[in-house]
C-alpha cells in the first residue's frame, strides 16, 4: 500500500496521534513539559488533517512543530521515552513528512543521543531511515549524520561497531546514488558544467549541484581520512582507520564510476587524490624484501602491512578496471607494482594477492588490449601487456625453481603435509596418492618439486581467496599450489580472452570486408575509409598484442605442459596452446604460429625424439628473453613420472631399439589432430612440423596404410613388436578415424592452404623416400597414404592440386623400394579411377583439358621400368575402361597408349595384362572411341601381335585385327564421315601454320589410310620370327583384303600392291632364302615339330606359300580393278617374277604352291561376250587342283567378288574397249608364256653331273607346271609360233623322263601291273591336245605344227620300249626299287606310251592328207617309230606294247596306204615303203622266242595277228602294185615264199603238248593209288583216243613224243574185275 494513499495517511494521523498520546501517559510525571507538548501537538495533528486536503504536504510543511514534543522526549534520555519517540520519528520519516528544518533538528537530537551513548543502533536505524527515504538532508546536516555514523563504529561495542561500519557503507552508497539520481533528472538541461581548473578551495564546489556537491565533499574527506589528513566537510570525526576508508573509496568508485567520468570534478579528485594516496601507500610494498618478519601493527610502517596491502590491491583493480581511459599515467605505475610484486623476494602472500589482482585483469580481454594500445604501441613507453605475460611466466617458472617455504617437497606431499593457511586441506589438495585406490591429486611436477592444482577458479571469472579476507589482519598462509593455480587460470583465461575477442573482431571484419567487396572502389564512401582504417588499426594492435605475449605463454605453457600429472590441466594447457596457434595463423605471424605447433608437437613425441625430427623439420627450440631475462624454451623432461602407454619403434634412421609413448604423449598427439582437423585453414608452412609428429607418432604406433590412404593398426616389420596397452589399443581406432577426419575436412580448406597441405606432404614423403634409399627398413608410407586421402576428398577441385599431387607421386612410384613404390603406384592409380569416376561440373565430357589432365599420370607411368609398378599401371586401365570406358573420348589416345607401351623384356605378365585391357577395348569401346583413334588400336594390336614373350597373344591380337577390320568394314560409312572431318580440320589448321599434313598414306583418304595402316601392321607380322605368327598373320591379312577391299578408293589399291603386298612379297622371299636350314628338335616344351617343319628354312617356305598364294588370290579376284590402275602391266612382272623365284625354288613346297599361285592368276581372261566365245574352249579337259584356290564353278569363269554397288559401276555398265584390252592382255599373257617358259626349262633342264644332291622337282610339281600351259595358250595361242612348240616340246620331254623318288613312288606309281598313266603323263597328252584342237580350229598357217606334235608324241611312243634317261642320273627299274632307300626310279612308261601311240593314230586319222603331215614323212616317222616294238615283239617290257603296235600300225597304213598312193607320183613316200618292208619281215620272221608259259590259246590268238598283217598285204598292197615301187613288191613276195610261216610253230606246240602228257602219267603212276581221285583217272584214259589221231602226223620229233605218251597206257590194259552186289557175285 503507498504510503500517500488515504488509508496510509489515515493510518499515518491515527499513529502519530496514538504515538503522541502514549508520550503524554509516559511523561505525565516526570517531564510535564513533553506532557504538555505531545498534547498539544496531537491537536496540532488533528487540526492539519481537519483543514487540509492535501494532509502530507500540511505535515510536512508542520512537521517542525510535529516533531517537536518527540523530540523533547528524546532529550529526557529515558530509554523507553527515546525509544518511543525515535520510533515515532522514523514513521514520519517514511511517509516522508520532514522537512529540511525538522531533519536538521533530527540530527542534532540524535547528536545529543549519540554523545550520551543512549540507544546506538536506535540511532544508525534513525539516520539511515532519515538519509534513505528523502532527500532533504544536506550540507552539514548531512556531514553531521555521516560523522555521527563513523563515531559510532568507533564505541567498544561490537555489534554496535559493525553495525555502525554497515550503516556508514550504506550512507555513503546513498549519497552517491542520490547524486545518479539527481543526473538522471538533470540529464537533458543543455547546460554543460564548465570544465573545471585545478581549484585549490576544496571545501566548496559551485559548479556542483546539491547532491552532488555532498558526494564531492564526502569523497574528498574519505580520502583526507585515509591520507590521515583532517577532513574538511566531515567535522567532529574524533576516530578513523585506513582499512574501512579504502574499503569506502573502493565501493565508491566500484559502484559509482559513472560519476568520476562524467563529472570533472570528481575525475579531478582520481587524479589530484586518490591516485598519489595509492601510491603513497603502496610504499613499504615496493621497498620491502624477503627476510624479515611481517609486522603486526595496523600503523603504516615502512614493511607490507596486509590488511592495507590488500585493500590498496582491490582499489587498483577498479581504479583500472573503470577508470584507466582516465588514468593511462597511473594505471602504468600500478600495473608495473603489479609486475614488480610478482617477485620471488616479495612475501609469499603479496605474491598471492597480486596475482589474484593480475587474474582480475587477466579475465578483461577489452582492457588488455586497452593496455597494449596505450602502452606497448606507444614508442618510449613501458611495455606493460607483455611485461605481465612475462612477469607470470616468470613467476611460474620461479615456483618450480625456487620453491617457497609454503610448497611442501614431493615426499611431504605425499604423506599429505600441507600448510593450512585461510583454506581448508580439502582446497590445498593435501594427501596426494595418500592411499592405494585414491585417485592422485592433479599437480605439477618438475624436477622433484610437486606443487598441487588447487580448483580456484571457473574459466572467466576471478574468485580471488586472499584479495577478500577484509576481515584478516596478519598475512595469511598460502596453501601449497594456491598462487601457481591462480598464475596457471591467469595464463588460460588471457588466451581465452584475448582469442575470443580478436577472433570474434576478426569475423565481424571479414563480414565487413566482404560485403565492402560488392560496391566499386569508386563508391567508397569516407564512412567506409575510416572503417577500413580502423580496421588495420586493430589489426594492428592485435599483432601487438599477440607478439607481447606469446613468447612468455609459450614458456610458461610448455614447462606448464612438461609438469602436469592431470590430464584436465594438460587438456587446458594444449588447448591453450592450439587456441594461440591458432590465432597467430588468423593474424599470419609465422614465427608465434610456429613456436606453438612445434610445442605441441614435442610434447607428442617421447622426450629427446622430439628434439632431433623437430629441429631437422626446422624447429624452434628457441631462447626468449622475459622480463630482461633469458628464459630457455622448456623441452619436455625425460624424468617425469607419467603412465608409458606404448613401446615402439622409432622412425627416424639414428634411433635404435624402442621408444616409449605416455598418455600425455598421445593426449599431445589429439590435440595436434584436433589442431590440424579445425585449424587447417591458417597452419600453412607449419603442416610440415605437425604432419611430420603426425608420421613419427603413427609409426610408433604402428599404423599402417590400409586401402584409400586411411591407417589401420598393424604390426611393425622388423625389429622388436609394437607394445600396446589395452588403453591405447582401444584409442588407435579413434586416433586412426580422427586422422583420417583430419585429412577429409581438407574439402574444407581453401586452395593456398591445400597446396600448404599438399607441399608438407610432399616434403614429407620426400624424407621418408630418401630414408628408405639408405636404410633396409620398411619405409613410412604415411605421407604417400595422406596424398592419396587428401586427393579423394578434393575431387571437385581436383585441377588445382593435381600436378602437385600426381608428380610428387610419380617420383615416388620410382623408388627403389618396393613397398614404397606399390604405395605410390595404388596412389596415383586411386586418385586417377576416383577422379574419372568422380561427378565434376562441368562434366568431363565437357571438359577435356581435365579428363586429360587426370589421365596423363596413366601416361608417365610407363616410363617407369619397375614391373610391378607397370602391372599396378595395367590394372588400373583395365578398371578404367571398365568403369568409364564408355566415356574417354579424348583420353582415348593417352589410354591406348599406355597399353601398347610394352616391351619383350616386361615378361609375360604384364603383357598378359596389357592385353586384357586390348582385348577389352576390342570387344566393347570401338563404337565409343573417335575415329580418329582407330588407327592407334591397329598399332596397338600390331605391337602385341609382334611382342614375342607369348605365342598366344600374338595370335589373339592377330584375331583382333580381324574384329578390328570387321567393324570398320560395318561402320565404314559413320567412321569415313568423321575421318573426313577430322581431316578437314586438320587440313586448316596445316594451311594456317603454312605446312603440309603429314601422316602415314597421304594423300590416300582417311579411312583407306585406316586400312593401309592395318595391311602394313599384318604385312608385318607376316615376317615374325615365329612360324605360327605369320601364318595368322598372313591369313588374315589376305582374308581382310579379299572381304573389305571393297572399301578401298580405286587409287588406294596402287598403295596396297606398291606399299604393302610387294614389299611385304620381297621381304618373304628375302627371309625364306636366308632361313636357317638346321634341324629344329621340338617347338619349346615336350612338343615334337614333324618333319615337313623341323627347319626353318621349312618354316619360312609355309610363309611364302601363304603369301605368295594370297596376292595371287587378290590379283585375281581384283583383276579388273587392278588393271585399270594403269601400271598393271608393271605389277603383274613383280608378280610373275616372285612366282618364278618360288617355282624354281629348292623346296618342294613352295615350288608347287608358285605353280599353283600362276595357274590362279592365269584363269581370268578378258571379259568377252558369250556369242564371241571360241567353241573349242569348252572342250578343253582342265584337272582341278586339290584345294580350292579359287571360287567354285567352271574354270575361267569367275565371279567378280569386288564389284561394290558406284564404285565398280565404271567397269559392268561400260562396254569394254576390246582392242586396247586385247593388246594389254597379250602383253600380260606373254609376260605369263615367258615365265612359265623360265620355270619349265630350269626346273626340267636334267643334271650334267652324277651329284646325288641335285635338286629332282617333284611329280605334283611337274604336274602343276605342265597343267599351266592349256589355260595360257588360250591367251597366247594366236602368237603361237614353232619356236614357241620347240620349247613346250622340251620342257615336256624332260619333266616326262623326270625320275621320281624311290620312297616316294609308292605314292604316286601304280603298280607295274597296271596300265594306268600318271598325272604327270596325262597332263602332258592333254596339253597336247590342247594344241592339236587348237590346231584344228585354227588358221590354214597353224598346220604346219601337226608334224611337230607328232615328233612329240612318237618320241613318247618310244618309251614304251626305252624309258628315257635324264642327265647322267642313275635311275632303276620300278621293278627293281626298294622303297626305303634313297635312290632314283625310273617310272612305267608303258602306259603313257600306249596312250601317246593312241594319240597318234587318232591324231594320224584326222590329219593324214593335211599337207605338212605329207611333206614332212609323218607316216614314214610313224612306221619307223612302230617298227621298234615289232621287232622285239616278245622282247618288249609289255606284251601289250607290241600288240597295240600290230593294230596301230594296221590303223595308220589302213588311211596312210592310200594317201600314198596318191601322191606315188610327187615321191614323197618313197622313202616310207623300204621302212614298211623292213618292219613287216622284222615281225613276221622275229628273232624273239615266246615266253614259255603263253598258252596255246595265246599262241593261236598271236598267229591270228600275223594273219592279219598278211591279209593286210594280200587286200591293201599286193593289188595295188601298179602304184607301189616294184622293190617293195618284190621284197613282200620274197618274204611270203619262206613257206608255212607258222607250222614250224605247231610242231613245237604238239611236241610240249605231248611231253606234259607222259610226265604227268609218270607222276600219277608214282603215286598210291589211294590217293589219286578215280576221276583223275578217268580224264587221263579219255586222252587215249586223242593220242591215237596223232599217229599219221609226219613229224619225227612228234612221233617221238607221242611213242613216249602211249608206252604208259599198257598199265591201264587189264581184264574186267566182277563185280560183287550185295553178297552176289
Amino acid at each position: 500500500m503507498s504510503t500517500s494513499s488515504p488509508e496510509a495517511v489515515k493510518k499515518l494521523l491515527e499513529n502519530m496521534q496514538s504515538d503522541l498520546r502514549s508520550l503524554s501517559l509516559e511523561c505525565r510525571k516526570k517531564f510535564p513539559p513533553v506532557k504538555e507538548a505531545a498534547e498539544s501537538g496531537i491537536v496540532k495533528v488533528k487540526t492539519i488533517a481537519a483543514r487540509n486536503t492535501h494532509i502530507l504536504a500540511a505535515l510536512k510543511e508542520n512537521s517542525a512543530e510535529v516533531v517537536q514534543p518527540l523530540l523533547m522526549g528524546c532529550g529526557t534520555k529515558e530509554p523507553k521515552i527515546a525509544q518511543l519517540c525515535l520510533s515515532a520519528i522514523q514513521r514520519l520519516m517514511s511517509h516522508e513528512v520532514v522537512s529540511e528544518g525538522a531533519a536538521g533538528n533530527i540530527i542534532n537530537m540524535l547528536w545529543q543521543l549519540m554523545e550520551n551513548g543512549l540507544e546506538e543502533l536506535r540511532l544508525l536505524q534513525t539516520v539511515l531511515v532519515l538519509l534513505t527515504t528523502n532527500t532533504v538532508v544536506h550540507d552539514d546536516a548531512l556531514a553531521k549524520a555521516i560523522v555521527l555514523c563513523f563515531r559510532l563504529h568507533f564505541t567498544k561495542d561490537n555489534i554496535t561497531n559493525n553495525t555502525a561500519a554497515a550503516t556508514v557503507r550504506q550512507v555513503v552508497t546513498v549519497v552517491f546514488e542520490r547524486m545518479d539520481a539527481e543526473d538522471e533528472q538533470h540529464k537533458n538541461d543543455d547546460r554543460l558544467p564548465p570544465v573545471v581548473q585545478g581549484n585549490s578551495n576544496r571545501r566548496t564546489i559551485s559548479t556542483l549541484r546539491p547532491c552532488a556537491k555532498d558526494a564531492y565533499m564526502l569523497f574528498q574527506d574519505l580520502c583526507q581520512l585515509v591520507n590521515a589528513d583532517a577532513p574538511y566537510w566531515l567535522v567532529g570525526m574524533t576516530e578513523m582507520t585506513r582499512t574501512f576508508g579504502l574499503e569506502l573509496l573502493e565501493s565508491v568508485l566500484n559502484d559509482f564510476p559513472r560519476v568520476f567520468l562524467q563529472h570533472q570534478e570528481f575525475s579531478f579528485l582520481l587524479k589530484e587524490r586518490v591516485c598519489p594516496l595509492v601510491i603513497k601507500l603502496f610504499s613499504p610494498n615496493i621497498k620491502f624484501r624477503q627476510g624479515t618478519n611481517t609486522p603486526s601493527s595496523p600503523t603504516p610502517v615502512e614493511k607490507p602491512y596486509f590488511p592495507i596491502c590488500m585493500r590498496l590491491l582491490r582499489v587498483v583493480s577498479v581504479l583500472i578496471k573503470h577508470f584507466y581511459s582516465l588514468l593511462v599515467t597511473e594505471c602504468e605505475i600500478f600495473l608495473s607494482l603489479l609486475v614488480k610484486f610478482l617477485d620471488g623476494d616479495k612475501p609469499q602472500w603479496l605474491r598471492a594477492v597480486a596475482v589474484e589482482c593480475i587474474h582480475r585483469l587477466c579475465i578483461q580481454p577489452q582492457l588488455l588490449r586497452s593496455f597494449c594500445q596505450s602502452y606497448d604501441m606507444k614508442p618510449h613507453s613501458t611495455k606493460v601487456f607483455r611485461d605481465i605475460v612475462n612477469a607470470l611466466g616468470s613467476f611460474i617458472q620461479s615456483l618450480f625453481i625456487t620453491p617457497s617455504t609454503g610448497n611442501n617437497p614431493i615426499s611431504n606431499a605425499q604423506t599429505g603435509t600441507s600448510g593450512g593457511g585461510g583454506l581448508s586441506a580439502a582446497q590445498n589438495g593435501a594427501g596426494m596418492n595418500a592411499t592405494v585406490g585414491l585417485t592422485p591429486q592433479p599437480a605439477f611436477e618438475y624436477r622433484g618439486t610437486w606443487i598441487p592444482i588447487l580448483n580456484t577458479s571457473v574459466q572467466g571469472t576471478s574468485k580471488a581467496a586472499y584479495l577478500e579476507l577484509l576481515d584478516k589482519v596478519e598475512p595469511p598462509t598460502i596453501p601449497d599450489g594456491y598462487a601457481m593455480s591462480v598464475a596457471f587460470g591467469c595464463l588460460l583465461d588471457l588466451v581465452r580472452g584475448i582469442t575470443a575477442m580478436i577472433e570474434a573482431e576478426l569475423d565481424s571484419e571479414g563480414f565487413a570486408s566482404q560485403s565492402g567487396l560488392v560496391k566499386k572502389a569508386a563508391e567508397v564512401q569516407p564512412s567506409e575509409q575510416q572503417e577500413k582504417l580502423a580496421v588495420s588499426v586493430s589489426r594492428a594492435v592485435w599483432e601487438e598484442m599477440v607478439g607481447a605475449c606469446w613468447c612468455g605463454l609459450l614458456a610458461a605453457l610448455s614447462l606448464l605442459l612438461d609438469a602436469s600429472t592431470d590430464e584436465t590441466a594438460s587438456e587446458n594447457i594444449l588447448k591453450a596452446e592450439m587456441t594461440m596457434a591458432s590465432l597467430c595463423g588468423k593474424l599470419s605471424l609465422v614465427t608465434p604460429r610456429d613456436a606453438f605447433i612445434t610445442a605441441i608437437c614435442k610434447a607428442s613425441l617421447p622426450p629427446h625424439y622430439a628434439l632431433t625430427v623437430l629441429n631437422s623439420s626446422g624447429g624452434f627450440h628457441k631462447t626468449y628473453s622475459i622480463q630482461g631475462q633469458s628464459v630457455q624454451m622448456i623441452s619436455p623432461s625425460s624424468d617425469s613420472h607419467q603412465q608409458v602407454v606404448a613401446v615402439g619403434q622409432p622412425l627416424t634412421s639414428q634411433h635404435q631399439g624402442t621408444v616409449m609413448l605416455t598418455a600425455k604423449n598421445i593426449q599431445c598427439m589429439r590435440t595436434l589432430l584436433n589442431l590440424a582437423h579445425c585449424h587447417g585453414s591458417v597452419l600453412g608452412t607449419s603442416w610440415q612440423l605437425v604432419l611430420a609428429t603426425l608420421q613419427h607418432l603413427v609409426w610408433i604406433l604402428g599404423l599402417k596404410p590400409a586401402s584409400g590412404g586411411a591407417l589401420k593398426p598393424g604390426r611393425a616389420v622388423e625389429g622388436p613388436s609394437t607394445v600396446l596397452t589395452t588403453a591405447v589399443m582401444s584409442d588407435l581406432p579413434v586416433i586412426s578415424n580422427i586422422l583420417s577426419r583430419l585429412f577429409e575436412s581438407s574439402q574444407y580448406l581453401d586452395d593456398v592452404s591445400l597446396h600448404h597441405l599438399i607441399n608438407a606432404l610432399c616434403s614429407l614423403s620426400t624424407e621418408a623416400m630418401d630414408m628408405a634409399f639408405w636404410n633396409n627398413k620398411e619405409p613410412s608410407l604415411f605421407a604417400v597414404a595422406k596424398l592419396l586421402e587428401t586427393g579423394l576428398v578434393n575431387m571437385h577441385r581436383i585441377e588445382i592440386l593435381w600436378r602437385p599431387l600426381t608428380g610428387h607421386l610419380l617420383e615416388v612410384c620410382q623408388h627403389p623400394n618396393a613397398r614404397m613404390r606399390e604405395m605410390g603406384a595404388e596412389a596415383v592409380t586411386a586418385l586417377m579411377k576416383a577422379g574419372l569416376s568422380f561427378k565434376h561440373d562441368p562434366p568431363l565430357s565437357q571438359n577435356q583439358r581435365l579428363q586429360l589432365l587426370l589421365l596423363n599420370p596413366l601416361k608417365e607411368l610407363s616410363n617407369i621400368v619397375h614391373s610391378d609398378i607397370r602391372q599396378k599401371q595395367l590394372e588400373c586401365v583395365l578398371q578404367i575402361l571398365q568403369n568409364e570406358g564408355d566415356s574417354l573420348g579424348p583420353g582415348w589416345p593417352l589410354v591406348l597408349g599406355v597399353i601398347e607401351a610394352i616391351r619383350n623384356d616386361q615378361g609375360e605378365s604384364l603383357i598378359r595384362t596389357a592385353f586384357q585391357c586390348l582385348q577389352l577395348v576390342v570387344t566393347d569401346f570401338l563404337p565409343t572411341m573417335p575415329s580418329t583413334c582407330l588407327q592407334i588400336v591397329v598399332d596397338v594390336a600390331g605391337s602385341f601381335g609382334l611382342q614375342n614373350q607369348e605365342l598366344n597373344i600374338s595370335l589373339t591380337s592377330i584375331g583382333l585385327l580381324w574384329n578390328i577390320s570387321d567393324y570398320f568394314y560395318q561402320r565404314g560409312e559413320i567412321i569415313e564421315k568423321e575421318l573426313d572431318k577430322e581431316e578437314a580440320l586438320l587440313q586448316k589448321h596445316a594451311e594456317e601454320k603454312g605446312v603440309s599434313l603429314n601422316r602415314p598414306f597421304h594423300p590416300a583418304p582417311p579411312f583407306d589410310c585406316l586400312w593401309l595402316c592395318l595391311y602394313s601392321k599384318l604385312g608385318e607380322l607376316c615376317v615374325d620370327p615365329r612360324p605360327a605368327v605369320r601364318k595368322s598373320g598372313g591369313q588374315t591379312l589376305f582374308s581382310t583384303v579379299g572381304a573389305h577391299g571393297t572399301l578401298l578408293q580405286h587409287e588406294t589399291w596402287h598403295t596396297v600392291l606398291w606399299k604393302v603386298l610387294f614389299p611385304l612379297l620381297g621381304r618373304v622371299r628375302k627371309s625364306s632364302t636366308t632361313a636357317d636350314k638346321e634341324k629344329i628338335e621340338s617347338g619349346g616344351g615336350n612338343i615334337l615339330i614333324h618333319h615337313s617343319r623341323d627347319t626353318a628354312e621349312k618354316q619360312w617356305a609355309e610363309t611364302w606359300v601363304l603369301t605368295l598364294a594370297g596376292v595371287a588370290r587378290i590379283f585375281n579376284t581384283r583383276r579388273y580393278l587392278l588393271q585399270s590402275l594403269g601400271d598393271f602391266s608393271k605389277a603383274w612382272d613383280v608378280l610373275l617374277d616372285h612366282i618364278q623365284s618360288a617355282a624354281l625354288s629348292k623346296n618342294s613346297e613352295v615350288s608347287l604352291a608358285a605353280l599353283k599361285s600362276c595357274q590362279e592368276i592365269l584363269q581370268i581372261v578378258t571379259p568377252v561376250k558369250e556369242c564371241d566365245k571360241p567353241e573349242g574352249l569348252s572342250g578343253v579337259n582342265m584337272p582341278v587342283f586339290v584345294g580350292p584356290l579359287i571360287p567354285p564353278g567352271p574354270a575361267r569363269v569367275l565371279s567378280r567378288t569386288d564389284s561394290l554397288g558406284d564404285r565398280l559401276g565404271r567397269y559392268n555398265g561400260t562396254e569394254v574397249n576390246a582392242a586396247t584390252d586385247e593388246i594389254e592382255d597379250s602383253a600380260l599373257w606373254w609376260a605369263a608364256w615367258n615365265t612359265w617358259y623360265k620355270i619349265g626349262s630350269e626346273s626340267t633342264k636334267p643334271p650334267t653331273t652324277c651329284d646325288k644332291l641335285f635338286f629332282i622337282p617333284s611329280q605334283p610339281f611337274l604336274t602343276a607346271l605342265v597343267q599351266i600351259f592349256p589355260a595360257l595358250y588360250q591367251h597366247i595361242k594366236t602368237g603361237f609360233s614353232m619356236e614357241d612348240l620347240k620349247k613346250l616340246g622340251v620342257i615336256l620331254h624332260g619333266a616326262v623322263s623326270v625320275p621320281i623318288s624311290s620312297d616316294a613312288s609308292p605314292f604316286i606309281l601304280p603298280s607295274y601291273t597296271e596300265a594306268i598313266l600318271t598325272s604327270l603323263q596325262e597332263t602332258v597328252l592333254i596339253a597336247l591336245d590342247v594344241l592339236q584342237k587348237a590346231i584344228c580350229i585354227g588358221p590354214e598357217d597353224m598346220q604346219i605344227m601337226y608334224p611337230a606334235i607328232f615328233d612329240q608324241l612318237l618320241s613318247f611312243v618310244e618309251f614304251s620300249c626305252k624309258a628315257p634317261t635324264y642327265g647322267k642320273l642313275e635311275t632303276k627299274n620300278i621293278a627293281n626299287a626298294k622303297f626305303n632307300q634313297a635312290e632314283w626310279v625310273a617310272l612305267n612308261y608303258v602306259p603313257f606310251a600306249e596312250k601317246s601311240l593312241e594319240v597318234v593314230v587318232d591324231l594320224y586319222q584326222k590329219t593324214a592328207c593335211h599337207k605338212a603331215v605329207v611333206n614332212e614323212k609323218v607316216l614314214q616317222k610313224i612306221i619307223k617309230t612302230l617298227r621298234i616294238p615289232l621287232n622285239l615283239k616278245y622282247a618288249c617290257p609289255s606284251e601289250t606294247t607290241w600288240k597295240m603296235a600290230v593294230s596301230s600300225l594296221l590303223k595308220v597304213l589302213s588311211i596312210g596306204l592310200p594317201v600314198a598312193r596318191q601322191h606315188a607320183s610327187s615321191r614323197k613316200f618313197d622313202t616310207m615303203w623300204p621302212e614298211l618292208a623292213s618292219t613287216f619281215e622284222d615281225f613276221l620272221f622275229t628273232k624273239s622266242t615266246p615266253p614259255d608259259n603263253l598258252s596255246i590259246q595265246e599262241f593261236e590268238k598271236n598267229e591270228n595277228i600275223d594273219v592279219e598283217v598278211v591279209q593286210l598285204i594280200s587286200t591293201d598292197i599286193l593289188p595295188y602294185a601298179n602304184f607301189i615301187p616294184k622293190e617293195f613288191v618284190g621284197q613282200i613276195m620274197t618274204m611270203l615264199n619262206k613257206g608255212s610261216i607258222h607250222s614250224r610253230q605247231r610242231v613245237t606246240e604238239i611236241v610240249f603238248v605231248l611231253k606234259a602228257i607222259s610226265t604227268l602219267m609218270d607222276s600219277l603212276k608214282k603215286t598210291k593209288p589211294e590217293n589219286v581221285d578215280t576221276n583223275t583217272w578217268s580224264q587221263v584214259i579219255a586222252l587215249y583216243p586223242t593220242l591215237v589221231e596223232c599217229i599219221t602226223c609226219t613229224s619225227s620229233e612228234v612221233c617221238s613224243a607221242l611213242k613216249e605218251a602211249l608206252v604208259p597206257f599198257k598199265d591201264f590194259l587189264q581184264p574186267p574185275i566182277a563185280k560183287v552186289q550185295n553178297g552176289e557175285s
